[in-house]
């Protein structure tokens, strides 16, 4: 666990706060002042500090949620939804890529406790024809731990929009031969991963995925706003994505010439890194503009499609944070949450390039004070993330619609979590030194009231 920090006096921490971010019209990052919605529980405060922060330098709108010892402490948003300038409300949903991940591999975890799969069973005794082509061997671990070896998904498509085609999707995966050994090194599957884990949760429940999702965990646990696949009702809550500005990483690959070539010196020099892989993984053709199109909503997408308000990640993590439970439901046995949080791999991830410490459906928890030991979850491209620390028994989410970073996430969900591993660190054992003092528990930020 990463250790916090003396936290700031409380009064005068709320006092700056307040003096930069006042009530008043949403404006452009950075032209003037924002709003900040929600409560907070006063020994939080640093994680509204740093929303605030990010809104005012991104732009765009977002929302973050916290759990601590099983009680909601930080419910938070702010900024616009949308090019027009509309406020970010309570009920917004943004997608958010890759988080999705985190939220299927939950539902699996769900099944596995009920004795319906395991993670030892191979994928082809419940997707029979996934068997040829050298897969008969692949099974579940090896899917959510992304050793399945079919990171690649330029190959499978002739065209962009049969993402949004499930039964090409999975007959074309079922046809294909594995690009790595499976079982062997991780790669991570940045798009194949949905259909992959989407369609064992849909032979297993006979549901389509979204459908699964929202039996599995969205009913039980009361998610207000929890989509893989979204009903036209539901996509009237999202907001638009803004497009992030050209070049950074995500241009370099998806230079084809570039990619090439380092891939042709890396092997000529016995590098064991394909430049080629990653850009086959990562960025498949020209979906990246579908991907920002209204359409990309309607169908699901179990790798990268999922529409939810950060109050919904939190609560899935919180319940995984609190060992399988959560306000008296209970998903998941605590041997379940501890078997799907077991690092199956510390190696360097061979698309990403970094150890992710694979876990079941899940990876590290990083933050900008270092990788918090006992965490897990997923972050997503765009910004988004969502991950849980049963040690400090806490949950944090950020949905947001301005996309930046790389391929798999930016540092804003970085830092958002060392606010709230700090806060947590802060209020262990004796009740909080930062809380505030009851003349003091007016004084919020702007539309902030305290927890």
């Amino acid at each position: 666990m990463i250790k916090g920090a003396d936290l700031p006096d409380p009064g005068r921490a709320w006092k700056a706060a307040r003096k930069r971010v006042r009530v008043g019209t949403n404006a452009a990052a950075g032209a003037g002042p924002r709003v900040i919605h929600g409560t907070v529980e006063p020994g939080f405060w640093l994680v509204a500090r740093s929303l605030d922060r990010q809104v005012r330098r991104s732009g765009g709108g977002a929302a973050v949620c916290v759990y601590h010892r099983g009680r909601k402490v930080a419910d938070l948003w702010a900024g616009e939804r949308d090019s027009a300038g509309h406020a970010w409300a309570s009920d917004t949903m943004a997608m958010s890529f890759s988080t999705t991940k985190g939220v299927v591999a939950t539902a699996l975890h769900v099944l596995a406790d009920r004795g319906l799969l395991g993670m030892e069973d191979r994928v082809a005794k419940f997707w029979p024809e996934f068997a040829q082509a050298g897969k008969a061997s692949i099974t579940l671990g090896d899917v959510l731990s992304h050793r399945a070896g079919l990171p690649q998904i330029r190959q499978l498509l002739d065209r962009p929009e049969r993402i949004l085609d499930w039964e090409y999707m999975c007959e074309a995966l079922a046809e294909t031969s594995p690009q790595l050994v499976p079982g062997g090194a991780c790669a991570y599957h940045a798009f194949t991963f949905g259909w992959l884990a989407g369609e064992i949760l849909r032979r297993v429940t006979g549901q389509a995925p979204g459908e699964a999702v929202r039996s599995l965990l969205a009913e039980p646990l009361g998610l207000d706003g929890c989509y893989i696949g979204a009903p036209a009702e539901a996509k009237r809550r999202a907001a638009t994505l803004i497009r992030p500005k050209a070049g950074g990483v995500v241009g370099l690959i998806a230079s084809k010439r570039l990619m090439g070539a380092l891939d042709r010196v890396y092997r000529s020099v016995g590098i064991p890194i394909s430049p080629l892989l990653i850009q086959d993984s990562l960025l498949p053709g020209d979906v990246g503009e579908l991907l920002f199109e209204p359409r990309i909503l309607d169908t699901p997408i179990p790798s990268a499609n999922g529409l939810f308000t950060a109050r919904s990640l939190a609560r899935v993590y919180a319940m995984l944070a609190e060992g399988g439970t959560l306000d008296g439901v209970r998903l998941l046995s605590r041997r379940s949450v501890t078997r799907a949080s077991q690092v199956q791999t510390r190696e360097r991830d061979r698309v990403l390039l970094l150890p992710m410490h694979w876990r079941l459906g899940y990876h590290s928890a990083f933050t900008t004070r270092g990788r918090v030991r006992t965490g897990f979850g997923h972050f997503g491209y765009g910004g988004s993330g969502a991950w849980c620390d049963p040690e400090q028994r806490l949950a944090v989410a950020m949905v947001t619609n301005q996309v930046a970073g790389g391929p798999f996430g930016d540092v804003r969900i970085a830092r958002l979590g060392a606010a709230a591993v700090r806060c947590a660190s802060g209020v262990r054992g004796k009740p909080p030194r930062a809380a505030l003092e009851e003349r003091e528990r007016e004084a919020t930020l702007a539309n902030v009231r305290p927890a």
